[in-house]
């Protein structure tokens, strides 16, 4: 029974209640009730409003055109041919196409029964009304990503330490580990990962919580690309100089830093102190020297956009 999810039981459920209603209320075509009960029942609550919402304009919208068109050729093959060439590239132009099976699908029961009728089509629009509402009374109980979003959350934090980490032996040893491109995709893929739980919670629960997890990973986003553009630097590294090992140092201090609950303050004034006390070294002796310490000047301005987020996040958190 594993292979059967909550999901599923959810259909299930709805299926079962809105033909039961359906046929309760003695409404022709009962089943289409549930049919539309499985398509409305989208991951999200949002999705589910905009499914629905996008389902009844498109069912309005051939109901017009359907009893316009039956009202005047009557009830043939052909007229119902005739009135999908005007509905479906209507849809589309509407925006509502995710209504035109079903729509599609209550309007042949019209056709069928040879019945425009007041009395009939509101038949079907109770079919819609009973598998909509259904479908959307189920949904409003969704589970929480929270959860697992933290945990997503700690494992990034984690990802971002290790990389900090490796970049201050890289700069004290001037060589690059074997496993950085591993990190550096790990990070991607799980920030892509948390990105999807957050967006996933914030369309199923609308609270300030779920947009703190989406700042959360959008500033993560943003710093890993300045990671990326900070590793590139190693390659023109050549020499360990004074300033390397006391970059490398600030380095690891900010790498100790990557938690929430603590201020990105000081590490902005260890920033400060650290440009200050360049200024007051001895000037490069060769072209080498100079190229060296230009490139750990820029690492270092891309340090402070790093560093410039993980104020924002965690002044936010």
């Amino acid at each position: 029974m594993n292979f059967i999810g909550y999901r599923t039981l959810k259909t299930v459920i709805g299926v079962v209640i809105s033909i039961y209603f359906a046929q309760t209320l003695n409404l022709s075509y009962a089943t289409a009730a549930g049919i539309i009960t499985i398509l409305c029942l989208q991951s999200t609550r949002r999705q589910s409003w905009q499914f629905a919402s996008k389902m009844i304009a498109a069912f309005f919208l051939a109901l017009l055109l359907a009893v316009i068109s039956f009202f005047l050729f009557g009830f043939a093959p052909w007229v119902f041919g005739f009135f999908l060439l005007f509905f479906i590239p209507l849809s589309a132009k509407l925006h509502i196409q995710e209504g035109i099976v079903v729509s599609s699908v209550l309007i042949t029961h019209i056709l069928i029964e040879n019945n425009i009728s007041i009395a009939f089509i509101l038949n079907q629009l109770s079919l819609m009304g009973i598998g909509i509402s259904i479908a959307l009374f189920l949904n409003l109980y969704m589970p929480s990503f929270e959860n697992e979003i933290r945990k997503e959350n700690i494992y990034i934090d984690q990802l971002l330490r290790k990389i900090l980490l490796g970049m201050a032996d890289s700069l004290r040893n001037r060589f690059v580990s074997i496993k950085e491109e591993e990190l550096f995709q790990q990070l991607k893929a799980e920030i892509k990962k948390g990105q999807i739980l957050t967006n996933k919670n914030v369309d199923n629960h609308f609270s300030s919580t779920t947009n703190v997890y989406v700042q959360y990973m959008n500033i993560r986003q943003q710093q890993a690309a300045c990671l990326f553009k900070m590793r590139k630097h190693f390659v023109r590294l050549s020499v360990t100089y004074k300033q390397t090992i006391l970059i490398a140092a600030f380095t690891t201090q900010v790498a100790e830093s990557i938690q929430v609950h603590k201020s990105a303050e000081k590490e902005f004034e260890k920033l400060t102190k650290l440009r200050n006390s360049f200024t007051e070294m001895d000037l490069p002796k060769d072209r080498q020297e100079f190229e060296n310490r230009s490139i750990l000047y820029q690492f270092l301005n891309d340090m402070e956009e790093f560093l410039m987020l993980e104020r924002i996040l965690k002044s936010d958190s």
